[in-house]
C-alpha cells in the first residue's frame, strides 16, 4: 500500500543501499585483493582472486534473484522486504568476521562466498521497497536518493585504504558492520510496510530454473573460454614458440574470448530468459551485449587496480591509492550522468553511449601509459566522466527498445545478467595477467588493461546493430 511520501521518506527507504554499497565497494576493490595477496604465491594471486572472484558472483547471481522472488511471497507480519535485511545484515557480521579471521585461501572464500550469500539476501529484498511503498509519480525522487547513497560511500571509502595499508584490517572490518547494522536498524524501525495478506500463487519453479540456467550459462562459457586461452599458452610453450608469438596469441585469444563469452552468454541467456521471443528484439540483445562489455571492462578495471598501482607503479601504499582512484572517478561520474542524461534526452541515446566507450577507451590507454599518481588520477576522471553518461543513457536506450507491456521481464535479463559481466572479466584476465607476468613483471596488467580497452571500444562498435527507436521531441 502506498502513501504520501514526505521528503525524509525516501532517505529512510534508501538508506541501506549506503550501507550495501559501503561494504561491496570496501571489499571488492581493496580488502579482497589484499588478503589474496598475503594468503597465495605472488606470481598466481590474480588467478586466486579471480577465482573467488567468480565464485561470489555465481552465487550473488543465484540468491539475489532468488531473495527478492521469496521476499514477494513472504507474509511475515514485520512486511515483506525487512525480515530478509534484517536477516541478511546479522549474518553479513557473521561472515565479515570469517573474513576478518581468515587465515588461509580457503578460508577466505569461505567467507566471501557466505558474505554473497548473505549480502544478496538483503539487496534482493531491498530492491522491492521503491515499488512497494513510493507512488509512481514519486518514483524518480526516490531513485534519485537511491544513487547518492550508492555514490556516498564511494567518499567514504576513501579512509579504507589507509587504514587497510596500516594493518589495521579489523578496523575496516568493525566499520563495515557498523555501517550495515546502524542502516539496517533506521531502514528496520522508519519504514512502514503492510504485511501481505494472502501469499501470492504463482509458482517458484520456472522462475527459479532460469536463473539456475543464466549463471550456470555465464559460468560455464566463461570457464571454458579461459581453459581455451590457458590452453593456448602451454600449447605455445611446448612449441617453443618464440616470447613475441605467445604474448600476442594469448593476447587476442584472450580478447576474442571475453568478448565472445558476453556474446554467447547474452545470446543464450536471452532465450532462457525470454524464450523465442528474443529474436524478435535483436536490438534488445545488442543492447545487453554493448552493456555487459562496458560493465565487464570498468568492473575488471576496478577490481585489479590495486595490483596494478603496486606492481606497475610500484606504489607502496597501493590500497590508499586505489580508494582515492575510486573516489577520482566517483566525483566525475555524478555530473556526468546528470549532464548525459539530459543530453540524452535532447540528441538521442545511441550516440552518447558510443560516445561514452570511445571516451573511456581513452581514458584506459592514458591509465596504461602512466608513470605517476597524477597521471593515474587524470586518467580516473576520463573513466568516471565516460562512466557517468554511460549509466545515465544506456538505461535509457534499453527502456527504449523493450517492449512497454512487458519492459520488467526483459530488463530483468539484463540485472541478472549484469553479473556475468564481472565473472568474465575477472575470470578470464586474472590467470591471464599471471601469465604474461611470467615473461616480466607487471606486463600481465598491461595487456589485460589493453584487452578491458578493446572491450571498451566494442561496447560502441556492437551499437551499429541496435536500431534506436527515440525521436526528438
Amino acid at each position: 500500500m502506498k502513501r504520501t511520501m514526505r521528503w525524509y521518506d525516501h532517505i529512510t527507504i534508501n538508506i541501506y543501499w549506503l550501507g550495501l554499497n559501503m561494504a561491496s565497494g570496501s571489499i571488492t576493490p581493496v580488502i579482497l585483493p589484499f588478503l589474496v595477496a598475503l594468503f597465495v604465491p605472488p606470481e598466481l594471486k590474480n588467478t586466486y582472486l579471480a577465482r573467488v572472484r567468480v565464485i561470489g558472483l555465481a552465487v550473488a547471481m543465484l540468491i539475489q534473484p532468488l531473495a527478492g522472488m521469496l521476499s514477494d511471497r513472504s507474509t511475515l507480519r514485520w512486511g515483506r522486504r525487512r525480515p530478509f535485511i534484517f536477516a541478511g545484515t546479522l549474518l553479513d557480521v557473521a561472515f565479515l568476521a570469517i573474513v576478518g579471521a581468515s587465515t588461509n585461501y580457503w578460508m577466505l572464500v569461505l567467507g566471501i562466498v557466505l558474505l554473497q550469500f548473505s549480502s544478496n539476501v538483503a539487496h534482493g529484498a531491498l530492491q522491492g521497497l521503491i515499488p512497494d511503498l513510493v507512488p509512481e509519480e514519486q518514483r524518480g525522487r526516490a531513485s534519485g536518493v537511491k544513487a547518492i547513497m550508492e555514490l556516498i560511500p564511494v567518499f567514504l571509502v576513501m579512509g579504507i585504504g589507509p587504514l587497510v595499508d596500516a594493518g589495521y584490517l579489523w578496523a575496516t572490518i568493525g566499520i563495515i558492520m557498523g555501517a550495515l547494522v546502524v542502516t539496517m536498524l533506521i531502514t528496520l524501525f522508519t519504514v512502514h510496510e503492510e504485511p501481505l495478506r494472502e501469499k501470492p500463487t504463482a509458482p517458484l519453479a520456472l522462475p527459479l530454473v532460469r536463473i539456475v540456467l543464466l549463471t550456470l550459462i555465464f559460468v560455464v562459457v566463461t570457464q571454458g573460454s579461459e581453459r581455451m586461452v590457458a590452453f593456448v599458452g602451454v600449447w605455445l610453450q611446448r612449441l617453443g614458440a618464440a616470447a613475441s608469438m605467445q604474448l600476442t596469441t594469448v593476447g587476442l585469444a584472450g580478447l576474442l574470448a571475453m568478448a565472445g563469452s558476453i556474446i554467447v552468454g547474452v545470446y543464450f541467456g536471452a532465450r532462457v530468459g525470454i524464450g523465442r521471443e528474443a529474436h524478435k528484439y535483436p536490438s534488445f540483445t545488442w543492447w545487453v551485449v554493448n552493456r555487459l562489455l562496458f560493465l565487464a571492462a570498468v568492473g575488471s578495471i576496478q577490481g585489479f587496480a590495486q595490483y596494478f598501482l603496486a606492481d606497475v607503479l610500484r606504489i607502496e601504499k597501493a590500497a590508499t591509492v586505489t580508494t582515492i582512484l575510486l573516489g577520482v572517478v566517483a566525483l566525475f561520474l555524478i555530473p556526468s550522468a546528470l549532464v548525459g542524461g539530459h543530453l540524452a534526452d535532447r540528441f538521442g541515446r545511441k550516440r552518447l553511449v558510443a560516445g561514452a566507450g570511445i571516451v573511456a577507451t581513452l581514458g584506459t590507454l592514458l591509465l596504461l601509459v602512466s608513470v605517476n599518481i597524477p597521471m593515474v588520477l587524470v586518467s580516473g576522471c576520463i573513466i568516471g566522466i565516460a562512466t557517468g553518461t554511460f549509466m545515465a543513457t544506456n538505461w535509457a536506450l534499453g527502456t527504449d527498445l523493450v517492449p512497454g507491456e512487458e519492459a520488467g521481464r526483459y530488463l530483468g535479463i539484463s540485472n541478472l545478467a549484469g553479473a556475468g559481466a564481472g565473472i568474465v572479466g575477472a575470470g578470464i584476465g586474472g590467470p591471464m595477467a599471471d601469465f604474461f607476468n611470467q615473461f616480466r613483471p607487471g606486463l600481465g596488467y598491461l595487456v589485460i588493461f589493453t584487452i578491458y580497452a578493446a572491450l571498451f571500444l566494442l561496447s560502441a562498435a556492437v551499437l551499429l546493430r541496435v536500431r534506436e527507436v527515440w525521436e526528438r521531441k
